[in-house]
């Protein structure tokens, strides 16, 4: 085919405008993500800032465990890497947990979160509910980077954070951890890590029975 002086520049124009397109998409991505990550680190700081205070309250109340997993699943599906699956594993029949549907969202979010981040080379992220005699226990495991033996007793302290060399530079606020924990202790729970120090963690989360 044969291009006219015409139809050449009428080509040359739509390229330009598809290049100025896709660059303008790409800067529009990276300002998406940064708005994110703000978002997430102003949240994290107030939610501390209320911990800290004394100005969070709790509301406890029987929950469905299995509904407000699957509801933070469904909100992380919508930003999470797509080399990262998620994944929920449950009996047919779980009894109710005694919680603040909103605080436990809360630990959930940030412990799920926290998974999918730390698995940089993308792999599998499930959390696991069952009944552990009076009490609701959540595990969440992943294949990411493990977390060393050395380090699991500091990482629910406030503001602490990794080594960079050890995380490949994934980094955080330090107050996701702090923030479950603290939040976990004042629905009656507990929460604990367990990591070979090598490949994958895995989080612990009980609450009591409603």
């Amino acid at each position: 085919m044969t291009l006219t002086t015409r139809s050449l520049e009428t080509w040359t124009a739509g390229e330009a405008r598809k290049d100025m397109y896709d660059r303008a998409q790409v800067v529009l991505d990276v300002i998406s993500s940064e708005a994110d990550r703000l978002a997430r680190i102003v949240n994290d700081i107030l939610w501390a800032s209320r911990l800290d205070s004394g100005q969070m309250g709790v509301a406890i109340q029987s929950c469905d465990a299995v509904e407000l997993v699957n509801k933070v699943i469904v909100a992380l599906r919508a930003h999470s890497s797509v080399e990262v699956a998620l994944a929920v594993d449950s009996p047919a029949e779980l009894p109710p947990v005694a919680a603040d549907p909103d605080k436990l969202r809360q630990v959930l979010t940030n412990l799920l979160d926290n998974a999918v981040k730390y698995s940089p080379d993308g792999g599998r992220v499930r959390i696991l509910l069952k009944q552990s005699g009076s009490r609701i226990r959540f595990r969440v495991e992943d294949e990411g980077l493990g977390i060393p033996q050395a380090e699991q007793a500091r990482i629910f302290e406030k503001f602490f954070r990794l080594d960079p060399n050890l995380t490949r530079g994934v980094g955080g606020t330090g107050l996701g951890l702090y923030i479950s924990r603290e939040l976990v202790m004042r629905m009656n729970g507990r929460i604990w890590v367990d990591s070979d120090g090598r490949t994958g963690s895995s989080f612990f989360l009980e609450l009591p029975i409603a």
